[in-house]
């Protein structure tokens, strides 16, 4: 934080420098009779005069090298403070971060149990997505125990992941997924609910089927109130599943009374994915910024 105000004294100091030489005023002006701004900097700022020591120091080193780069100087104290710069076309600064770039990419990323944090997050992508364009499909990569950890214990409702389905149809653009690692519950509720033809799964993920948990606790009566909201909630799950599967929901029901493991093929046979992706070019979409690394190269 203190850099940062360092940065940004030094870029003020070297504004009202070169607004004083535009008006005639001597440069000498601003070290030998402080301005408003530097008193103000003083006052507010106990790290100011180090500051204007800083710069005075980069100024008279690049009085020295005599090339007049005195603003360039003061460009590099200023640092982040100063706008995007560029060299030779090329912006230089940080990367972008990893979720920006998929984001940029149409895609969303599933890689924890369905916590409302990460439910916030995923209906926030993909509303922002069908804003941005409502043709360009939107890829869902799906790396999830569910509701539940991996050891089994309950950490979400079912709610949270009825709400990203609900968003899924609500949006205009396809949505494509994909299951890579695991699928469990109702992480594998959401796989089958990508759009029919393009859901995926690569050839190592494993997917579960199984019944919502119970998280009751309390009085008999609250318990049994609950009770009647995980069976409605079971019935929904299920209802979705055979409706994406196209099988008799009593089937899907009797299957997810106990957990029951599919392969990536043995979820093509039962319908909840399409295909398993067995090469890079069978997948949905190729990242631009990988096509710019291969065809750089």
């Amino acid at each position: 934080m203190v850099k940062y105000r360092f940065a940004v004294s030094a870029l003020v100091l070297s504004l009202c420098s070169t607004l004083s030489e535009g008006f005639g005023l001597p440069s000498s002006s601003l070290s030998t009779s402080p301005s408003i701004v530097q008193r103000t900097l003083s006052s507010s700022n106990p790290a100011s005069a180090k500051v204007q020591a800083a710069s005075a120091r980069l100024e008279s080193l690049a009085k020295k090298s005599g090339n007049g780069k005195e603003n360039e100087y003061l460009k590099m104290v200023a640092g982040g403070a100063a706008a995007e710069e560029y060299y030779e076309g090329v912006r230089i600064g940080p990367p972008p971060d990893l979720p920006s770039l998929l984001l940029h990419n149409r895609i969303v990323y599933i890689g924890m149990p369905l916590v409302p944090a990460v439910t916030e997050l995923i209906i926030a992508e993909l509303l922002y997505l069908n804003y941005e364009s409502t043709t360009d499909p939107i890829t869902m990569y799906i790396n999830s125990s569910g509701t539940t950890t991996a050891t089994g214990q309950a950490v979400g409702f079912e709610t949270e992941a009825f709400a990203i389905a609900d968003v899924m149809k609500y949006v205009r653009p396809p949505v494509h997924t994909v299951a890579l690692g695991q699928a469990f519950g109702a992480a594998a509720m959401l796989l089958s609910q990508g759009k029919r033809g393009k859901r995926s799964s690569l050839p190592n993920a494993t997917i579960m089927l199984n019944q919502p948990k119970s998280q009751s606790q309390g009085q008999a009566s609250d318990i049994a109130i609950k009770a009647r909201e995980v069976v409605h909630n079971r019935r929904t799950s299920c209802e979705l599943i055979a409706s994406a599967c196209q099988k008799p929901v009593n089937v899907v029901e009797e299957d997810c009374k106990r957990v029951k493991y599919l392969q990536p093929h043995d979820a093509v046979e039962y319908g909840l994915i399409d295909r398993v992706l067995q090469s890079e070019q069978a997948l949905p979409v190729q990242p631009s910024f990988v096509q710019q690394l291969n065809t750089g190269f």
